[in-house]
């Protein structure tokens, strides 16, 4: 019987075969812990009785959501960790680096092949490069801490091809987009996404971590990329014989199996408020809109700069709209500069933030209040996310969003 890449991952795990349905113990290779959640880790840890890390170098603290601090008490999260990474000798530290999602694999924390769990849902980005990852809630991160282990439930796999060549104003945001609406925002719970044919295979890593990254909001477990030259590259390795064997066998065994033609998707958004409600951009031309964000862990790196820019490029931001701009890492902020991306964000009328979650989580400037409507490059448009509980967000590509600032209202990037 064949197998599925997630059954593969685990096997190598635990040493064993397994089917859907299975509880396993795993050893964990890495795990993630951000600001929000450091003191409530520490805690629980402490209250578990542990005295030590399992191995301090598999553990990562970032601070990112709440830098630089907006309310009073998240000085308090800054002090908490900087005291737990002292006390138990955490060295994998990041204090305003960038977000957690794309410092695990940019930093090379993150290996094809590996099993990582961190403290927040959108976890499953490290699909990208074909690793088990996912999200976990503070108790059982404070238990792997003093452990190494975790218990989990092999899932079922969903498998989603796509075939063919995308249209030019078409992103990968637009396709996890589809399928969101496609599945709804708990059809994929606690299964796998597998991403499979040609124009996966041609994606950029950058692409693969937007889909990887959304996972999640159908309610996926994880999201699962097949190692590649282009990952290869990235995570600056050579894959071993394990890592390239990491693509679904022909006779796996699906749960179901999701085809689409590239050439059909087209420009689309979330509307207000449910991820899962998704619209053609076509079908909503013409609203009016007061502020565009593009940035976070879904929409902040290079290759989402790049688009925008090459959208905004000569272009003016419309009178009474704000455009805030929040790349990923430091890392992306300096290359943009380099590529004077940066240049032509700021002679548009964009205001570019320093690296981090920024507006996503509504911190650090750029809320919103009754009536107003954003439309914005992030994974979720939930009511009261960035502002009031009265402020419509829509989600969209970079380049969608771009175009929008440009026109003050909602218009497909062609235009």
């Amino acid at each position: 019987m064949g197998e599925t890449v997630i059954e593969k991952i685990i096997r190598n795990n635990v040493g064993k075969t397994v089917k859907p349905g299975d509880i396993v113990t795993v050893n964990v290779d890495r795990v993630m812990i951000h600001d929000i959640f450091i003191p409530f880790v520490a805690e629980k840890f402490e209250e578990m009785g542990f005295t030590k890390l399992w191995d301090p170098d598999k553990a990562v603290l970032i601070y990112d959501h709440l830098v630089p601090a907006s309310q009073l008490d998240d000085t308090r999260h800054f002090h908490a960790g900087d005291a737990f990474a002292r006390k138990y000798g955490m060295k994998n530290v990041h204090r305003s680096d960038g977000i957690c999602h794309q410092l695990m694999t940019e930093a090379g924390y993150v290996k094809p092949g590996n099993i990582v769990f961190g403290t927040d849902s959108h976890t499953t980005t490290y699909g990208c490069v074909g690793a088990f990852s996912s999200g976990i809630g503070y108790t059982e991160m404070a238990s792997i801490l003093g452990t190494g282990t975790m218990w989990i439930k092999v899932p079922e796999t969903i498998k989603v091809v796509i075939e063919g060549e995308l249209p030019e104003n078409v992103m990968s945001k637009d396709i996890i987009l589809r399928l969101i609406g496609d599945l709804g925002a708990d059809g994929a719970t606690y299964r796998a996404l597998e991403f499979t044919g040609s124009t996966v295979k041609n994606m950029t890593v950058a692409s693969r971590m937007t889909m990887a990254n959304m996972a999640i909001e159908a309610g996926a477990k994880c999201a699962l990329f097949t190692p590649d030259e282009k990952t290869a590259e990235y995570c600056d390795i050579e894959l071993n014989e394990f890592q390239k064997s990491l693509t679904g066998d022909e006779d796996a065994t699906y749960m179901k199996t999701i085809t689409y033609r590239a050439e059909d998707f087209v420009p689309v958004m979330a509307c207000p408020s449910q991820v899962d409600k998704i619209k053609n951009v076509s079908e909503l031309e013409g609203t009016e809109i007061d502020q565009v964000f593009i940035g976070s862990c879904t929409n902040g790196r290079l290759e989402d700069l790049r688009a925008a820019a090459e959208v905004l490029k000569g272009k003016k931001v419309a009178d009474y709209v704000k455009l805030i701009v929040t790349p990923a890492s430091r890392k992306i902020y300096r290359q943009a500069i380099a590529e004077g991306i940066m240049d032509t964000l700021a002679e548009a009328g964009a205001m570019i933030t320093h690296p981090g979650c920024g507006l996503c989580c509504g911190r650090a400037g750029g809320i919103l209040t009754d009536g107003e409507r954003v439309v914005a490059t992030n994974n979720r448009n939930f009511l009261g996310r960035m502002g009031t509980s009265k402020v419509e967000i829509y989600l969209a590509s970079p380049k969608t969003a771009a175009a929008c600032a440009i026109a003050g209202k909602i218009v497909n990037p062609e235009k």
